[in-house]
């Protein structure tokens, strides 16, 4: 763990990556992303963990103010946010996508879950705000 003001993140990415695995295990790619989204949320409330599903994240420009312009797929601990896909491949959309998420929220860190892909550990990326 190399970011000391990640240590909290990085312990809650790490039991998410654990019980994500243990469903890809058992359920393996092809599947809707809701398919996932719903399994993940519900090992994760049962794991203790508290989560918010399609959480509402504001854009505020310019003094506008839009309340329900984007929606994270679950925000872990009111610290992690987790965009989950079940594609082909993880692009550079789904990088920026997710950094936004981090930084309209003025979170640390997010992770971007494929189930979609033979082997997990090869669908999960890390995206860190760093401003």
């Amino acid at each position: 763990m190399g970011d000391p003001d990640l240590v909290v993140e990085d312990d809650l990415a790490t039991k998410v990556i654990g019980i994500a695995m243990d469903i890809h295990s058992q359920l393996g790619p092809g599947l809707l992303e809701s398919a996932y989204q719903k399994v993940l949320a519900y090992k994760l409330e049962q794991n203790g963990i508290f989560i918010e599903v399609e959480k509402k994240i504001p854009l505020i420009i310019d003094g506008l103010r839009i309340e329900s312009a984007y929606s994270v797929d679950i925000l872990v601990e009111k610290k992690l946010v987790l965009e989950l896909k079940s594609v082909s491949s993880i692009s550079e959309v789904h990088f920026a996508q997710t950094l936004n998420y981090l930084k309209l929220g003025k979170f640390k860190l997010g992770l971007i879950i494929n189930f979609n892909v033979t082997r997990l550990k090869f669908g999960i990326k890390r995206v860190i705000n760093t401003n």
